[in-house]
């Protein structure tokens, strides 16, 4: 006799397979899967069958892709409170998060007319740049770029490079204690170097915070721009 049983859509048994490798973890929040084509050649099957099964897996929420990146496995976005006490490692870890920040360049150079203002000095005055990129869990989240003047902080520049916490670099120059006096929020796009570091494609929404950290006496020790990656923070008010 034939048999006449309904059979399975190739593209639901990639799904199942699929779905199956994350729940026993082969794969991790944020870790990329195989290409298209390594996993049509896994499966045997064309490209556009392996397509239509992730897809099945992005509807779920448990794939998200980006455009000329590939596909990963969604992570929970990290929880980052906004407030007058803003601290990258205690934000983290209260998130359960473990966190990390990689240098990426420590410059002197002279303030912009902007960054002159937002720190209480004049244009040209030199400030200490620092260049970075937050991580949570070993996935990156944010680039940053942290300015000080150097007039009102000096040695801030060698404190930065021997430690990677803001916190502890101002405190070894004298800041006892910041607290945020101002945040500006904005979306914007990632430009192609902003995307080759954050890992995510061109174009993609960022989330930039501008903020002024002032010390106890009111002065700015630091002006800092953010940008976030879009699905990976949720930004919370912090009053």
């Amino acid at each position: 006799m034939r048999n006449t049983a309904a059979k399975t859509p190739i593209w639901k048994a990639i799904a199942d397979t699929l779905r199956g490798d994350l729940a026993e973890g082969r794969y991790s929040p944020g870790d990329k899967l195989p290409t298209e084509a390594d996993l049509a050649e896994r499966f045997g099957v064309n490209r556009h069958t392996v397509r239509h099964g992730i897809s099945a897996l992005v509807d779920e929420g448990l794939i998200r892709t980006r455009r000329g990146a590939g596909a990963f496995v969604a992570a929970t976005p990290t929880d980052y409170p906004i407030g007058r006490r803003v601290r990258f490692h205690e934000n983290l870890i209260a998130a359960g998060r473990r966190p990390e920040k990689r240098v990426l360049q420590v410059e002197h150079r002279a303030a912009t007319d902007g960054e002159a203002r937002a720190l209480a000095i004049s244009p040209g005055d030199p400030v200490c740049a620092y260049h970075g990129l937050s991580l949570a869990d070993g996935q990156a989240i944010a680039l940053f770029e942290s300015l000080f003047p150097l007039a009102r902080l000096p040695g801030i520049g060698t404190a930065l490079a021997e430690t990677s916490s803001v916190t502890q670099a101002l405190n070894s120059v004298g800041v006892a204690d910041y607290t945020r006096a101002s945040t500006r929020l904005t979306a914007v796009r990632a430009s192609a170097t902003q995307a080759l570091h954050l890992q995510v494609a061109e174009g993609d929404p960022l989330l930039r915070s501008s903020g002024v950290n002032i010390d106890e006496g009111g002065l700015p020790v630091e002006y800092g721009r953010t940008w976030f990656a879009g699905d990976r923070v949720t930004l919370t008010l912090d009053i």
